[in-house]
């Protein structure tokens, strides 16, 4: 029996009751700045302000009005699209949107509540599609009414030392895992670095450039094949545009330039997404590698933007593209395969260990926070 049960043997064996999360605490409204002007008074000051569940930037002091920042540790909510929560302990504001709760009830921890929220994420996430047709969203009366049990505060302090141990070492494993992407990084812009002793041609000439035909409405969530839309997470559809290997990246949003996927096979394509197709000059993997590297900062080379928002086709058909030979190119793409399995693949290696221990840390976290209820 470990410590915890004998706790909860001794103390609580009847059950335990639950309280709304909205009684435990005070719930602070945030600040009705808009997003657009926190980034332009942004400087790296000590205030965090979190938008959307992110962070949108730092700010000085005299940048938020005092009644607006919380400078005590408290759980924000991600109340739109992602449903979640965050734990933060530094000053912080966030816009009116969101909420966040400072939890100071007598006998009662805020991790542990914090803990036992991350628990209901899912559970929330099925409630927020059910009350909105469009974005997902919670309302505020949706966790204010959020049934939180509260056992003996020694039960709360000891699943809170354990639950705070996990969480200590997969942010190690993540550490070490940013820490070989960042090693992965550095080697393949060494190998993707070439001079004028090789040719350069324009992805037009040596590859075919393209977009599909489908909208992000037309996924199915059980479709057969893969789908590949404007964002990082591939979705599912019930027929195919194209069987080919192909680099797809998105053609607008957050992933401009940024965000790149292989097709190998049969997949179907977003009508905002783009299909880079090589020739046989080109190993296609060779040019994913490239494009993963460069295209980003051909971006910032080109665009007299700050930041580019949009591709258009010209941009892929201008792109200069180094063209080693075949067997050049098979030796670059067999050594960056490699290096990307291991920061990647969550099969082998630090993604494997990092993904076991997080499936064990939510199975733990799941077990140590369900509680018989006390009868009535």
């Amino acid at each position: 029996m470990s410590r915890i049960d004998e706790l909860i043997q001794e103390l609580c064996p009847d059950g335990v009751a639950g309280r709304p999360l909205g009684s435990l605490g005070t719930r602070n409204k945030g600040t009705a700045m808009t997003a657009s002007k926190m980034k332009t008074i942004g400087g790296g000051g000590p205030i965090r302000v979190f938008a959307g569940g992110q962070t949108v930037a730092d700010v000085a002091e005299d940048a938020i009005p005092a009644k607006d920042i919380v400078r005590v540790p408290s759980i924000i909510v991600k109340s739109r699209g992602h449903i979640g929560f965050s734990y933060y302990e530094r000053p912080f504001t966030h816009k009116t949107e969101l909420w966040s709760y400072t939890i100071d009830a007598p006998g009662v921890d805020q991790k542990f509540v914090y803990y036992y929220l991350l628990t209901q994420v899912e559970k929330l996430q099925v409630l927020a599609r059910a009350t909105s047709v469009k974005l997902p969203q919670l309302s505020v009366r949706d966790t204010d009414t959020l049934n939180v049990p509260v056992p003996p505060f020694e039960v709360q302090r000891e699943i809170v030392r354990v639950l705070d141990k996990f969480t200590q070492l997969e942010a190690e494993l993540e550490a070490e895992l940013e820490a070989r992407r960042s090693q992965y990084e550095h080697y393949r812009t060494e190998f993707l670095t070439f001079g004028d002793d090789i040719p350069w041609r324009p992805l037009g000439e040596i590859a075919t450039v393209g977009t599909g035909r489908h909208d992000t409405k037309d996924a199915t969530p059980d479709g057969e094949f893969i789908f590949y839309a404007r964002g990082r997470e591939p979705l599912r559809l019930d027929s195919y545009d194209f069987d080919e290997r192909a680099i797809i990246t998105a053609g607008d949003g957050v992933g401009v330039g940024k965000v790149f996927h292989f097709a190998d096979g049969k997949y179907a394509l977003h009508q905002r997404a783009y299909r880079v197709v090589p020739g046989e000059q080109l190993d296609s993997r060779f040019i994913y590698h490239y494009l993963v590297s460069d295209f980003s900062r051909y971006l910032e080379r080109t665009s007299v933007h700050a930041s580019v928002t949009s591709l258009r086709r010209p941009m892929f058909l201008k792109y200069p593209v180094p063209v080693p030979s075949r067997a050049e190119q098979e030796r670059i793409v067999a050594t960056l395969d490699k290096f990307e399995a291991l920061v990647s693949d969550i099969s082998i290696g630090l993604p494997a260990e990092l993904a076991a221990r997080r499936k064990q840390y939510e199975h733990y976290r799941d077990r140590l926070l369900t509680f018989k209820e006390l009868a009535s």
